[in-house]
């Protein structure tokens, strides 16, 4: 067995949290709405054809499934970003930059579906990149940010921290 590398190692650590399922589900069903609702818009009868439907009610059904889409596509995006000072969090309506040494705490149990951490303010954030529904992946990457949790957070033993 080759010894592992130590920059390779870094880099993995600090790879990008990315949910898969969810990921791949939300980007399968935007496009799907896109589609769908499209084909809706295009196929309702019209005036001409004894309809009741006008371009008002078809462009209303375009937007429809661009927006499901938008927002299916949104999800998509969920990330979580380490690097050695802080990680940002991208939710799917918000981005928030949390520095390591903020956070005290991760939660990763019982019916919750992503992790959450605990900041030091005692504030709570979801990190939806990481999910209990990519099963053993999803464990092993709450497991990946809890270690950099220990790394990088607030108990760690650097010459910056300061003990009481």
């Amino acid at each position: 067995m080759a010894p592992a590398h130590p920059d390779r190692d870094g880099q993995a650590a600090f790879a990008t949290f990315r949910p898969r399922r969810g990921r791949a589900v939300s980007a399968v069903f935007a496009v799907l709405s896109v589609v769908v609702f499209g084909l809706i818009a295009v196929l309702l009868p019209g005036l001409s054809v004894g309809g009741q439907w006008r371009v008002g009610d078809r462009l209303f059904f375009a937007g429809v499934g661009v927006s499901i889409a938008a927002l299916l596509w949104r999800y998509a995006t969920i990330r979580a970003t380490p690097t050695r000072e802080a990680l940002t969090i991208r939710n799917l309506f918000t981005t928030r930059t949390v520095p390591w040494q903020s956070v005290v705490d991760l939660r990763f149990a019982g019916g919750d579906p992503w992790v959450t951490i605990e900041l030091d303010d005692t504030d709570t954030v979801a990190v939806m990149a990481v999910q209990k529904a990519d099963g053993s992946f999803g464990r092993a990457e709450a497991s990946r940010l809890a270690a950099l949790i220990q790394a990088l957070g607030p108990s760690a033993t650097s010459p910056d921290v300061q003990r009481d």
